[in-house]
This record gives C-alpha cells, structure tokens and sequence, in this order.
C-alpha cells in the first residue's frame, strides 16, 4: 500500500446544508490528496430517497467550489470510475451482495422486527451483548423455504469472521474489535434497497481507494468493513483493504459533539457573514492538527506543504467562534486592497447594502477601504463601518447617543462646529479643530471627539474619525452637526 499512489475519498451524503464538521473532513483528505501528489474522489452518497435532495447536492458543490476544494474524480469532472453518484450505481451494488451470497460471505435473515427486540432484551438481562446472536446465519434449505413460505422477508446480512479483526489506525494505532462486539450486519434492505454498510466499502474498492480518512463517529463501522474488504479481495474486487485515518470529534457548547442543528455548525452562515474561505479553512485545519505549536495562520498552500494524517490528535477538538473569527480576521489584513475592496463588493449593493444605490460612490469607498480593512473582523462588517458616508442621514444608535451626548456635549459640539467650520478640510487639520474645542472645555481629545463621532456618523466606534469626515466633506459633516445640536435643543 505504501507504493501506491494515494486515492482518498470525499463522500457526503446531500442532506440540509453542509456544516463545518463535513467541511473539516473535505478538507483533511483534500490537503492529504495534495500534500502526496495523489487524488480526491468526490462521491455522492444519495442512496436515502427520503432525506436526500437535489438542492442539498447543488448547495454541496457550490460549497466546495466556494472553499477551493477541488476533487479530481466525481461529479462535473468524471474519470475512470463513473458514475459518482451512488443511486446511480444500484445494479452494481446487486451484483456484488449476490456474489457475496453466493461466496457464503453473506446469507438471508428472516428474523422479524419483534423476534431481534425479545432476543436483544433477553441478552442483556443475562448480561450478554445485545448484537445479532447469529440465528439465520446456517439455516438449511428446508428452513430458509419454510419461511419464505409464511411470507417472511427478508434482510441480506454480512458474516462475520470468527476471530478478532485488528487494524491500524493512522491517527490512533492499532485497535482490535472482538467477534462478539462486531456481529454480523445487514447490508440490503427488505426491499433489495443497499444500506450504507454495503455501498460505502464496495465504491471504496472498485474505486481503488488507498486512505479512508473520516470522523470518530464511523469508527465502530470499521471493523466491519475491513471484514467486507477481505470478503471483496476474495471475490477479485477489490486489490487490498485501505489504511484507515478517524479524525477527531469537533465538539460545541457544553462538552457536546458539534451537531448538524447546531447553528454555529452551518457553513452558509459563515458564507452569510462574509468569512473569506481561506480565512474558514485555517481555523478548520487546527481542529485536530496545526502547523507549527507556535503558529495558527497560515495559508492552504503551506498547510498543503506541511500535511500529514500521521500528524492529526486524536483528542477532541472544540469549535471557538471567537478564535475563528479572530482567524478570518487576520486573513482579511493580508489581501492586498483591491482584493479587499473586490471582496467587500457583495455587501456593498442591495439586499445587503442599507443605502440607495445611486448613493454609493465606489472612489469614496476604495479611499475608506484601507481604513476600514484594519477593523472588520468579517466582510459584511464593512457595511456598519462605512454606511455613515452613503445614508443620507446617520444611523441613530441609541445606546452610542446616550454615551456620547452627556451634559456639556451641546456646548462641545458647539464650539467643535466653529473650529471645524474654519479648518482646512484635511484629517489633520480637523483633528487639531476638535482638539482645540476639547481643550477649551478641558477635555482630552478622546472625550472631545466622542460627540462628534456620534454626531457625523452615529455609532461611538468606527473608522479613525478625521480621516472619515475629510472623505464625508465640509457641507454634509457642519449640516450633521448642526442636526445633533437641534436634538440636543442647543
């Protein structure tokens, strides 16, 4: 397996939107493709007609298209192994569990619903383990024919070896399962319809793939599975059984698993937000892996150069929004500034924009974006720090007008308006006016330029303040004064 070229897999199932838990696993097994020279197969697990959607499916690849996570067999791109999408592969799946009948590996169980249940309860009172006890697993013809004459269904399950599957697991070493903690398993439904026992391991192994990287969760299935590659290797499908990677769970609020109805799990609300994928895929990688003990940021092409499973820890993994957005942050300050600017533009324009179109003056704002590039922690920040410059009128922020607006800011604002009115309409200039005005009120300029801030652009925090009404101008900075004065009855 080592001489092999590395083959990895990718294989979502489209249901809901995508959430940052699949995005982490994509990711994983993307940087392992690049990092090796090897591929990425994209597969499409839509064998569940009831949850399944073709807008789910849509959303998964614009999703991947948005990260940069490009495969290099699936959908939209094709290859040697098509089609890619498992409702597409059906006839394929009964070929191979009638060849696993055939070959004794698999058999017909026509135990009923209440028949398991009453078996199940009975062994665990008397402390056995509750799995399948194996009933169906030698019945003679006469048996079989005997139920399928009262009008029994039937379920096609897997059998089990006898002894002890061990396998080596790259992130957490070498594991052994015990027969009676890994009975045998259905792998077709009653109805002929493939469970996700059998489909996952047979397209693993007619696609050739080397490295099953996945999370936590699916790790008790793995032991089966090794079981049915060994079973495929016997029948000629399948060359070997992979190397298995199970990536750390991504834990959320309260020690509990990051679950798909966990609203920080989305991924469009991070699209919504304005992060920048490069910013998102940063954070992702350090749950469960990093660089460097003493460096977070970094770009996907070092932690392409960097990446190994053998790398990953096992120990949980907890999700902090406050760490990524710090993340997304710091990857907004290292676009260059028309980058930047071109990054802001959806947020700049209806529905997102609170401004009239007409209003917007695109030179006004590629001066401003430098400023503003400094502060935002996620794009659609842009909006709250430059929406002053495009309303006809500035926000009324309730909370920053009761800070700044004490007694004495009308006499402040007052003698701010002469000095200002008089000043040369430069950032420097103004910022000596409303230092002077502060000055004479005995007030340093952090007071002093508060009820100007308020009054010009209506929050208390913003943009550098002089910088900001050099841009806003002479007529409309003196009218939004004068405003602020009325209101305050001065």
């Amino acid at each position: 397996m080592a001489s092999a070229p590395v083959r990895v897999r990718f294989c979502p199932s489209p249901t809901g939107n995508p959430h940052v838990g699949l995005v982490r696993t994509a990711l994983f097994n993307w940087a392992y493709a690049r990092h090796t020279g090897g591929s990425l197969v994209l597969r499409i697990e839509d064998t569940d007609a009831a949850r399944d959607s073709e807008e789910s499916y849509v959303q998964l690849l614009d999703a991947l298209r948005w990260l940069g996570l490009d495969w290099d067999e699936g959908p939209e791109v094709g290859g040697p192994h098509a089609p890619y999408r498992q409702s597409q592969r059906m006839d394929l799946y009964r070929d191979v569990a009638e060849k696993l009948q055939a070959a004794g590996h698999a058999y017909r169980c026509y135990c009923t619903t209440e028949e398991l249940d009453a078996r199940r309860d009975a062994a665990r009172a008397a402390g056995r383990p509750s799995g399948y006890d194996g009933h169906c697993r030698d019945l003679s013809a006469e048996q079989r024919a005997a139920y399928e004459a009262e009008g029994r269904g039937s379920i096609v399950r897997f059998r089990m070896p006898d002894e002890p599957i061990t396998f080596t697991d790259l992130v957490r070493g070498e594991l052994t399962f015990t027969p009676e903690n890994v009975p045998d398993y259905g792998i077709v439904r009653a109805n002929g319809a493939p469970l996700y026992t059998l489909v996952n391991p047979v397209d693993d192994a007619l696609m050739g793939i080397t490295h099953v990287l996945r999370g936590e969760d699916l790790l008790s299935s793995t032991p089966r599975q090794v079981a049915l590659y060994q079973a495929l290797i016997e029948l000629d499908l399948a060359s070997e059984v992979p190397s298995f990677g199970h990536l750390p769970y991504v834990m959320g609020e309260g020690n509990k698993k990051l679950s798909k109805r966990d609203p920080q799990s989305s991924l469009n609300l991070y699209r919504e937000r304005g992060f920048l994928p490069e910013g998102l895929l940063n954070y992702l990688s350090l749950l469960g892996w990093s660089l460097s003990a003493d460096r977070d940021i970094f770009s996907m092409d070092e932690m392409v150069a960097a990446f190994d499973i053998a790398d990953v820890n096992g120990n949980p993994a907890r999700f902090d929004l406050k760490k990524a957005e710090a993340i997304n942050a710091d990857h907004i300050r290292m676009l260059d500034p028309k980058a930047f600017a071109d990054a802001c533009a959806p947020w700049l324009k209806a529905p997102h924009a609170p401004w009239a179109p007409e209003n917007f003056d695109p030179a006004a704002f590629d001066a401003l974006a430098p400023l503003a590039q400094t502060r935002v922690t996620v794009l659609s920040d842009i909006t709250a720090n430059v929406d002053f410059l495009f309303l006809d009128e500035p926000v009324e922020d309730e909370a920053s007008w009761a800070k700044a607006m004490k007694p004495g800011a009308d006499a402040l604002l007052t003698t701010a308006r002469a000095k200002i009115a008089e000043a040369e309409w430069t950032a420097g200039s103004l910022k000596n006016a409303v230092l002077a005005a502060g000055e004479e009120h005995g007030l340093k300029l952090g007071k002093a330029q508060a009820p100007v801030r308020v009054a010009t652009t209506g929050r208390t925090v913003g943009l550098p303040l002089f910088e900001s009404l050099e841009l806003l101008g002479r007529d409309r900075t003196l009218a939004r004064i004068d405003a602020a004065l009325a209101k305050l009855g001065a």
